[in-house]
């Protein structure tokens, strides 16, 4: 929430600067030199933010000197509000008394001290922005001197991500629960002779949120004895992020049982694909892929069609722009949803009681129930709440884990929340800003798509072309 509020922050201090140049506005004098020390201070510590954000999660430290930047920055933004006020206020004012009006000659008795408030006003207001800037610019140097103590990386250095764990094709067939349509949908487009008049390979994407569900739904298809029947060899790879071309072609290659050349160079890799799929009808599974630069894909699909026809590419991933960059149609893309309650009560009571424990599960059924509502058809939710309630053998710890905060808990938090920040961390400071503003909404608040739009518009965090707002 830091990165996207300090680079509002950034923006906007810029923007009055710019408004007082366009509009030869001169509001706040002697004050200068603060703004642009506040400017230098916020652009440093946003230097450092996203290293800041990702160690949040285990370091204390880290959190409340986040908290602490959040509370200025907030006290920068109500200042900077008041500031762009005025500032609209005295162009107003000023379109007004360049109107032309006609000329009366009126006589009447005011007092001379009434002529006088309006300039009174702007005194006491630039002298009070003044002493609000050098405060806060104060708070703000403090905490720009604490970051050195923490050694954050800058932005453009390699930070180290959240831990990705590696996916591998093997699935436990009695564990999975639900996905019953996806699934018979999924192995009809694999099974399918039907390659749509094209040599290259048929691309299918199964696209959803993380911890829905999309590894598992792969791995059964991988290991459908109908599937398996299709292909004359099959392919697991997991990709991740960063894409790294390289290691991707050496997964393909091992999952080929082909030599590895010893070189840095794709060409020898992609040259040594060519050879080992030619003529052959091939599955290639590539799993968890975060990259939507079709370049970076262009030198796998070319290679990859030198498979026989019918082969297929089954790709998964968060974002429905990198499935259509790889080249996945609508017809193709299987958008994963919540489970159901029912099947999430399933999968977690198999968890939590080894699936062999019905009578002592019925003592626990009440609470339980209540847990699995908090996992909102979540796959992953639910395993990780039952994996956690599996050693917790009273009724008072069940009501225990029930009512406490479920973000509170340390497994619950490493296991569901760290996969979804890789979600969060991979938005600009701009979706941040957007997204962190649906948290001001009480929970199970049902939201208008169009006042959520006019709500960020009038916060500012939309960019608006002159030629929209203009329209309206």
């Amino acid at each position: 929430m830091a990165e996207a509020l300090v680079s509002f922050l950034v923006e906007q201090l810029g923007s009055i600067f710019l408004q007082q140049v366009e509009q030869n506005v001169r509001l706040v004098v002697n004050v200068k030199k603060e703004v642009l020390d506040l400017t230098v201070n916020l652009e440093t510590i946003q230097a450092v933010l996203a290293d800041a954000e990702r160690r949040q999660v285990k370091e204390a430290n880290v959190r409340r000197w986040l908290n602490n930047l959040k509370e200025v920055s907030f006290e920068i933004n109500d200042v900077v509000d008041e500031w762009s006020t005025e500032i609209l206020k005295q162009q107003i004012e000023k379109q007004g008394e360049n109107a032309v009006v006609p000329k009366k000659k009126v006589c009447f008795s005011i007092p001379f001290h009434c002529f006088c408030n309006g300039q009174v006003h702007q005194i006491i207001f630039r002298r009070d922005i003044a002493v609000s800037i050098k405060e806060l610019n104060e708070k703000l140097a403090l905490i720009h001197e604490q970051r050195k103590f923490y050694k954050f990386h800058h932005n453009e250095t390699e930070i180290e991500q959240p831990a990705r764990l590696k996916s591998f094709s093997i699935v436990d067939k009695s564990g999975t629960f639900g996905r019953d349509y996806e699934m018979k949908n999924l192995v009809s487009q694999l099974a399918s002779e039907n390659s749509e008049g094209r040599k290259k390979p048929l691309v299918i994407s199964i696209v959803g949120l993380g911890g829905i569900g999309k590894t598992t739904l792969a791995q059964l298809a991988y290991n459908d004895d109908e599937v398996k029947g299709c292909f004359q060899t099959r392919i697991w790879v997991c990709v991740s992020e960063p894409l790294v071309q390289i290691a991707v072609a050496k997964a393909i290659l091992e999952g080929l049982n082909a030599s590895v050349p010893n070189s840095n160079e794709l060409e020898s890799y992609v040259q040594r694909i060519s050879n080992s799929i030619k003529d052959k009808k091939f599955l290639l599974v590539l799993d968890d892929v975060w990259d939507s630069d079709h370049r970076k894909w262009e030198p796998f699909l070319t290679t990859l069609q030198c498979g026989a026809i019918g082969s297929r590419i089954l790709l998964t991933t968060r974002i429905a722009q990198v499935a259509s960059a790889i080249g996945t149609t609508s017809d193709h893309t299987i958008k994963l949803e919540e489970l159901s309650e029912e099947t999430c009560r399933s999968l977690f009571y198999h968890i939590a009681f080894f699936d062999g424990a019905r009578k002592e599960s019925e003592k626990f059924e009440g609470i339980g129930n209540k847990i699995v509502k908090r996992c909102k058809g979540l796959p992953l939710a639910a395993k990780t709440l039952g994996s956690l309630m599996r050693y917790k053998n009273t009724i008072e710890q069940w009501e225990d884990v029930l009512n406490s905060k479920i973000w509170e808990l340390q497994e619950f938090e490493q296991q569901v929340f760290q996969p979804l920040l890789l979600s969060y961390y991979d938005l600009e400071p701009l979706s941040k800003r957007c997204l962190l503003y649906c948290a001001t909404f009480p929970k199970n608040y049902e939201i208008y798509k169009d006042e959520l739009i006019e709500s960020w518009m009038s916060q500012d965090y939309l960019e608006v072309k002159e030629e929209t707002k203009n329209k309206k």
